[in-house]
C-alpha cells in the first residue's frame, strides 16, 4: 500500500504546475487551498453516506476520492505522506482513548 500511496504523492506533485487544461490536479491545485480542502470535505461526505446506504462498490470508490483529494491538501500543505504515515506508525499499539488523552489542549 505504501507504494501505491507514494506513486500517487509523487504523480500529485509533478501534476501539480502541469497546465490545469490538461490536468485535473493543475487545476485543482490552481483553485487554492480552500478549494482542495472543501473537496476533501465534498468526499469524506459521499463516503460516509455510502457506507450509511451499505453501499460498498460506492464506499470503495469514495474512499479512495477522498484519499486522493486528502492527498491533494497534503501536497499543498508541503507535508510529506511519511509524515503522516509516521504519526500513524508511532500509534500503533497504543489505546485511542489513551493517545487522545495525551494530546495537548488548545
Amino acid at each position: 500500500m505504501r507504494a501505491t500511496l507514494h506513486t500517487l504523492e509523487q504523480t500529485i506533485r509533478q501534476r501539480r504546475s502541469a497546465d490545469p487544461s490538461a490536468s485535473y490536479v493543475a487545476k485543482l491545485a490552481a483553485r487554492g487551498r480552500a478549494k482542495i480542502a472543501q473537496k476533501v470535505g465534498e468526499e469524506a461526505v459521499e463516503t460516509v453516506i455510502a457506507a450509511m446506504a451499505n453501499n460498498r462498490a460506492e464506499a470503495i470508490g469514495e474512499s479512495a476520492d477522498l484519499i486522493f483529494h486528502l492527498m491533494m491538501l497534503l501536497a499543498d500543505l508541503d507535508i510529506p505522506l511519511d509524515a503522516v504515515l509516521d504519526e500513524l506508525d508511532r500509534r500503533e499499539g497504543v489505546s485511542g482513548i489513551a493517545e487522545k488523552a495525551a494530546r495537548p489542549r488548545d
